[in-house]
């Protein structure tokens, strides 16, 4: 049975392009989240991730203790496209007519293959928009938010695994130098930790150079010999097959859907390998714009929630090793409990 509350799917009238649209739960309150634009084999594998990705939105705001559900709105591009120009300006007029229709019980920001400025021409359709760029109104980029969240979480499984939440001389192996995984690098560069970076992008060597940080390729450093493994670019990248390969203490790290299926957080679990939930570390940057945008609070507030991920993470690990239960069964635990004390 479909766990979602409401699901659209429709043909944009500019593009013919499919518009999907998941709002997995309002118990909460009002959904939001990101906007997708991504190549798909075909629409209905852009559909699964609207499904996925938005049930991960509610785990993520119920975790961050925010008054919000889950959402996700996927653009299903076929292979090949690329959306430049008029054709995007329409494509995102298309995204602005099915947020609209649903009047409020959804707002979108960006997510992959979408940035602020997009938000901006989503936003001439509709107001139930988020990130929007500065100069607009809106909350701007998100990526530094996001980085200091994920800051935070590394922080508190310091303090699990060490006993000091200082990151100075430990060893991070950062997969991804996009706009999020490069100002986290900058982050723990500055915090005095060793890094070793990976990306798909060649180009971005000299970036992780400038940092200091030592460069290998991506299969290979899923074998490195760090303390705490960054996923900080596409999910998937925790396999039962890669999970074989890990040398690390930690996987902690922004990018979402890093498990390829829910039963590879048991099998870290029994090599001994902490894993903070994914929608817990990542939530910096959606707890930032939608507390500044949707509930109206000021920056220094926003700030203190997005840091408030250090306690939030502290309790689920300190939970989890009461009860004996892995960090993911504790952290969806307190999703649920929070959605369902809030259901009617």
């Amino acid at each position: 049975m479909l766990d979602h509350e409401q699901v659209v799917i429709r043909t944009g009238p500019r593009t013919g392009l499919p518009v999907i649209i998941a709002v997995h739960s309002t118990a909460l309150g009002p959904a939001a989240g990101g906007v997708r634009m991504w190549r798909y084999p075909g629409w209905r594998d852009g559909l699964a991730d609207a499904l996925r990705l938005s049930a991960a939105m509610t785990a993520k705001f119920a975790a961050a203790g925010l008054s919000n559900g889950g959402g996700k709105t996927v653009v299903a591009l076929p292979e090949g496209t690329v959306l430049d120009g008029p054709r995007r300006r329409d494509a995102l007029h298309d995204v602005g007519d099915a947020v609209a229709a649903l009047d409020g019980a959804y707002s979108a920001g960006p997510d992959v293959g979408t940035a602020p400025a997009d938000m901006a021409v989503i936003g001439e359709i509709t107001p139930h928009v988020f990130c929007r760029p500065a100069e607009a109104g809106g909350s701007g980029d998100s990526s530094p938010h996001t980085a200091d969240g994920t800051l935070a979480a590394l922080r508190a499984a310091a303090r699990h695994l060490y006993g000091t939440r200082s990151l100075a001389g430990r060893r991070f192996g950062i997969i991804g130098l996009g706009h999020v995984g490069e100002h986290l690098a900058g982050l723990l560069a500055a915090e005095g930790a060793e890094l070793t970076v990976t990306d798909i992008d060649p180009a971005k060597r000299p970036k992780a150079e400038a940092l200091g940080a030592a460069w290998t390729g991506p299969d290979e450093i899923l074998g490195a010999d760090v303390d705490v493994l960054v996923p900080a670019a596409l999910g998937g990248v925790l396999t039962e097959q890669t999970v074989a390969r890990l040398r690390c203490r930690a996987v902690v790290g922004p990018a979402n859907n890093q498990l390829a299926s829910p039963g590879v957080a048991d099998l870290l679990h029994r090599r001994g390998i902490l894993w903070v939930p994914d929608y817990v570390a990542s939530a910096g940057g959606v707890i930032h714009a939608v507390t500044t945008e949707l509930h109206r609070l000021g920056p220094g507030e926003a700030r203190a929630r997005v840091a408030a991920i250090e306690d939030t993470v502290t309790g689920l690990l300190d939970t989890a090793t009461r009860s004996g239960r892995t960090p993911a069964e504790a952290a969806d635990e307190l999703a649920r409990r929070r959605v369902r004390t809030a259901a009617p």
